[in-house]
């Protein structure tokens, strides 16, 4: 199956009132699990390459063009993305390259030169036919997204959305970055109030520290693309440390890396169904 554009993804699972997950790359044995994972779920997958995957491989193009081969050899549909682009010509880089939808994250600016920047990316993408993704409210650490001054605003968003022409929007409504422990509470009121203000799909970031049953409360309150990366990441270095415990003379790295990534297949894959099965609330 050829690459599926993020745009036809969300489009669907938004008409719907879907989730739909978007699950991060760390390296090759990641984008094969999670593409695996949809085969299994009978689902579509987002793959994530992050600004901070790209650091840690040394340049953009290797993994970005594993993730790319593993997406279009799928025989799930499966959408390429660049998650938390800070550098907007690390954005140009990955439309020049095929990928189905970037996330210019200019959160830490302020409104105006958020706003400015975001445009530019939008206008290079839109001119390729790729999604842009963007962030209003600071997700970031624990402390900042917990604290009620840094949510997302509906009224700011409403006037972000129109003014970047932007497809995406992933908003602050309680998540946060890198938690191991599921414990977030999102705020469902302010979900529901974003959902009516803006008509692109709400992005959740920081979705490994929510609950499963916060989640689906949250797709039902129009959630549509929920990310998760450090939950998965739990679930492969688990998977590889019990394997090492049961096998202690391993040298071969082959036979813990797979044991890693059928762990992160069997969860994304559960992750997949669960926000697939879950519908928004009407009425």
């Amino acid at each position: 199956m050829t690459l599926t554009p993020t745009r036809a993804i969300l489009d669907d699972a938004r008409a719907a009132g879907r989730g739909v997950g978007a699950f991060n790359v760390v390296h090759l044995e990641t984008a094969e699990a999670l593409a695996g994972a949809a085969e299994d779920a009978g689902l579509p997958v987002i793959l994530q390459v992050s600004e901070n995957c790209v650091r840690y491989h040394g340049a953009f193009e290797p993994i970005a063009l594993a993730t790319l081969a593993v997406a279009a050899a799928s025989t799930a549909p499966v959408a390429v993305h660049l998650d938390h682009a800070e550098d907007p010509e690390l954005a140009f880089r990955a439309i020049d390259h095929g990928f189905g939808s970037v996330m210019y994250d200019g959160a830490k600016l302020d409104f105006a030169d958020n706003v400015a920047t975001t445009r530019r990316v939008v206008e290079r993408a839109d001119a390729a036919g790729v999604l842009v993704e963007a962030e209003l409210g600071e997700i970031g650490g624990k402390d900042g997204a917990h604290a009620p001054g840094v949510r997302t605003d509906p009224d700011e968003a409403a006037r972000f959305v129109a003014e970047t022409g932007v497809g995406a929007l992933a908003v602050a409504v309680g998540s946060s970055h890198a938690m191991t422990e599921r414990v977030a509470a999102i705020d469902l009121e302010l979900v529901a109030r974003l959902a009516r203000a803006v008509p692109v799909p709400l992005v959740l970031h920081g979705s490994s520290g929510v609950p499963d049953d916060a989640i689906v409360r949250g797709i039902r309150s129009g959630l549509t693309k929920i990310n998760v990366s450090t939950h998965l990441n739990g679930a492969f270095t688990s998977a590889v440390r019990q394997h090492l415990a049961l096998h202690p003379a391993a040298v071969d790295s082959r036979t813990y890396v797979a044991a890693g990534r059928t762990a992160v297949r069997s969860e994304a894959a559960r992750l997949l169904t669960l926000f697939a099965s879950t519908t928004k609330e009407t009425g």
